[in-house]
């Protein structure tokens, strides 16, 4: 039996062709398997390795679903809710065209970037509303988004979510929307407090679900390779320096940008993408990965939730993740919708009892060797090759645009003494770019206080 098409599974023309255009032609199994309840109504629970098609497969119910109607300003009618700002943006993407064929409009609303605009955006009408929890309470707060027609709403990666502590303020979301709103939910795993959302939220939901949660995806090789710490440094250019798209994972900010200057300083272009940087630093750094203008993406765990980039045939663990669920997302950074990769974790000897540990508790069969610098086993399983030793200009950090500064008219009298005072620290904030500095530079105190506590917390 033939696998079915779009169109088989109830889709209307326009998306079918959308799809086609984009060279979209037949669903893979998550979508094969939630659509059609979808369609109908039904709530979803859906679990599914990343890379598994998950976007589109709550994107198209909801666009089929609001074809047709029409979004007063500031109140949407499809609401999904995502972990990050990365992959709101890659949500926000990836319905665009499609929402565009049945004249329809998506936006998003994320941290670190302006209110206003978005508040401006909102009351134009929106017809799908991408966006993360934080910012959307943000909105709710201000009153430049209401929720109360709302008919279908998706939660993508749940987990995530609930990992990151976001939970209370989707809870307080979910409340805003109708009971009797369809609701779509996608985890890769459904226990704990994913488990309590299901309970509260979805009413009878059709279960789909494409694969355990466990790194046993049949295209992904798994290896653990045992470094001595005088070595490890040597190891990680080596590798980075291989052809091919490969993401480094590290433990913390100061260490991803501590590996960007060491690769960059021999030969290696290299990147790096975390919660410290600003919101546009962080989109042109992943345009330039999907790109090809630099090879190497570091990245620490909560930065890399939202990445979703097809392509990337490794990922290396250069400190191992200490929790089992950390490692599965990591590795689904490769081996997306059904292409090849290889996962490598990198573990020094006083790693080495809490790696194995993990590595088991995700799933892993994997038996560790030892390598060092040049060994044939590093080169076949990872590609690596010894970099080019020429140095490469520091990445450019985009600056977010301030207020031109005024003629220099008066030397002697200048700027108000506060503002000389106060315009040092503006420009450092411009330059680390901060939530606070990118998105809030229009508000007044009162709001830049509320900003300083919103980046505190993430959003």
């Amino acid at each position: 039996m033939s696998n079915p098409t779009f169109a088989d599974l109830g889709l209307s023309q326009p998306l079918v062709q959308t799809l086609a255009r984009q060279g979209v032609t037949e669903p893979f199994p998550i979508q094969a398997a939630a659509l059609p309840p979808a369609l109908a109504g039904r709530d979803v629970l859906g679990r599914g390795p990343t890379g598994s098609g998950k976007t589109l497969t709550f994107g198209l119910p909801m666009l089929a679903r609001l074809t047709g109607g029409k979004s007063a300003p500031r109140k949407p009618r499809g609401l999904v809710l995502v972990p990050t700002r990365e992959l709101a943006a890659q949500v926000a993407a990836a319905l665009a065209p499609l929402a565009s064929a049945v004249g329809l409009r998506v936006t998003s609303v994320v941290g670190g970037l302006s209110m206003q605009r978005q508040s401006d955006e909102l009351a134009r009408g929106v017809d799908v509303l991408v966006a993360t929890p934080g910012r959307l309470a943000d909105h709710i707060g201000q009153r430049s988004v209401f929720l109360d027609e709302v008919s279908i709403t998706a939660l993508d990666e749940a987990d995530q979510m609930a990992d990151m502590g976001f939970l209370p303020q989707v809870v307080k979301i979910l409340d805003r929307t109708p009971d009797t709103g369809q609701r779509l939910l996608f985890s890769a795993t459904l226990d704990g407090q994913v488990d309590k959302l299901v309970r509260r939220y979805l009413n009878d939901p059709e279960t789909c679900s494409t694969a355990p949660s466990s790194a046993s995806v049949s295209t992904m090789e798994h290896h653990m390779f045992f470094v001595g710490q005088e070595e490890k440094k040597q190891v990680v250019a080596e590798i980075a320096a291989r052809e091919g798209r490969t993401i480094l994972f590290v433990r913390t900010k100061h260490g991803a940008d501590r590996l960007t200057k060491q690769l960059r300083a021999v030969g290696v272009g290299a990147a790096a993408i975390h919660g410290g940087k600003a919101q546009n630093n962080r989109t042109r750094t992943l345009d330039a990965f999907k790109s090809g203008e630099i090879s190497v993406l570091i990245a620490t765990n909560v930065a890399a939730r939202g990445v979703h980039i097809d392509g990337v045939d490794l990922v290396v663990h250069v400190d191992p993740p200490a929790d089992p669920k950390d490692y599965l997302h990591r590795a689904g950074r490769t081996a997306r919708a059904g292409e090849s990769g290889v996962v490598v974790t990198l573990v020094t000897p006083a790693e080495r009892r809490d790696a194995e540990a993990m590595a088991r508790a995700a799933g892993v069969v994997v038996k560790g060797v030892p390598v060092r610098s040049g060994d044939e086993e590093l080169v076949r399983v990872s590609g690596a090759r010894q970099p080019s030793g020429v140095a490469l200009a520091a990445v450019a950090v985009p600056v977010p645009q301030t207020q031109p500064r005024k003629p220099a008219r008066a030397r002697a009298g200048g700027r108000p003494a506060a503002a000389r005072a106060h315009g040092p620290k503006r420009s450092a904030e411009a330059q680390t770019g901060g939530a606070h500095a990118a998105g809030h530079s229009h508000s007044a105190a009162s709001h830049s206080r509320a900003g300083a506590r919103r980046s505190r917390t993430g959003r």
